[in-house]
């Protein structure tokens, strides 16, 4: 069903975000092309390509919350290019800050056309993803609805730079604690997947009760997520994620399992030293000792179930699961998939 869901939803959102991003004017080619390659529809020389574009999970959960509160997902359709466009900048701009050369397999943006030209690219996208939400008023929702959602976005980008700023700050720290790694992700991930439920939620009419427990689904899903996306980092299969092996421990990536180790008495302070230098192929065999030897890997798959399960007392508690659509049931299904996904 899950599958389903994806392949009726994801040429809507798609035409969506094209026409959001749909300025042909030739003295801007070149500023819309970046724009356009980093969401994978075109390549480097600005000719139509296909590759991968990224799960958009984002505007599928708004669709669905949509479809859940009883309203058509065409009403929602501007908020969910929105909601992926807004995804994207922090996708850009993250990659300036983090000094990552490649994206889903291609040069980022800044490592083609330079940090300046990359960083004006983020801001584009992120204001081309605000004036996104203006198409709602083209849908029949309402403008209490419309200045309701506008500011759960502008609250959840604030959020999204919060949880940015911690991340960077524990690049130069060994003492991050569970609780802190545990805020920096309800800020960089999971805000943006509550967004998304709660605006979808909102734009097809449903009460402030359904919107809230719907919300902290999506939260507590998008802990889920980001936690087992910190488990594939480490011991996910190459050829099935797609990046090589042990991944997070060649870039010192202080995801939940080294958060977990480091705080280890019994091998924290091994782990602290190996994390202060470089770390190459030939040293990732030690690390993964150490972190056996903590029980990282059983901690942040309880950390991971832990979430899934309050997310799925979240989504009972919305009442969707009830309703005779079949939106509820859906968003049951990809909470499960999300869960057991191996990329």
């Amino acid at each position: 069903m899950t599958n389903d869901i994806f392949a009726r939803f994801l040429p809507l959102i798609d035409a969506e975000m094209r026409k959001a991003l749909g300025n042909d004017v030739p003295i801007y080619a070149g500023h819309y092309g970046m724009l356009r390659y980093h969401m994978g529809w075109v390549d480097e020389l600005f000719q139509p390509a296909v590759v991968n574009s990224g799960k958009r999970i984002r505007p599928v959960l708004c669709l669905l919350a949509c479809q859940a509160a009883g309203a058509p997902v065409e009403r929602a359709l501007p908020a969910a290019a929105a909601l992926e466009l807004l995804h994207n900048f922090s996708l850009i701009h993250d990659d300036i800050e983090d000094d990552s050369p490649t994206r889903r397999h291609r040069p980022t943006v800044w490592a083609l056309w330079g940090r300046p030209q990359a960083i004006n690219a983020g801001d584009a996208m992120f204001t081309l993803a605000r004036h996104a939400l203006y198409g709602l008023a083209e849908h029949h929702v309402s403008a209490e609805q419309v200045l309701n959602a506008f500011r759960n976005f502008d609250e959840t980008c604030v959020r999204l730079t919060e949880g940015q700023y911690l991340d960077m700050s524990f690049e130069g720290r060994m003492d991050v604690t569970v609780d802190e790694y545990l805020s920096m992700i309800a800020g960089k991930t999971a805000a943006l997947i509550g967004a998304s439920l709660y605006i979808g939620a909102l734009i097809g009419g449903a009460g402030l009760e359904m919107r809230s427990a719907l919300a902290e689904f999506g939260r507590q899903l998008g802990l889920a997520f980001q936690i087992q996306d910190d488990i594939l980092g480490i011991w996910g299969d190459e050829a099935v994620t797609g990046k090589s092996a042990a991944s997070d421990i060649l870039t010192r990536k202080k995801s939940l399992p080294v958060v977990y180790a480091l705080a280890d008495a019994r091998v924290g302070e091994t782990l602290q030293a190996i994390y202060a230098q470089p770390i190459d192929a030939d040293g990732v065999p030690a690390v993964l000792d150490l972190l056996a030897d903590a029980g990282a890997q059983p901690y942040a798959a309880a950390a991971a179930q832990s979430a899934h399960q309050h997310a799925l007392e979240a989504l009972d508690a919305s009442g969707v699961l009830a309703n005779e659509n079949s939106a509820g049931q859906s968003l049951f299904d990809l909470a499960e998939t999300l869960l057991n996904r191996t990329s």
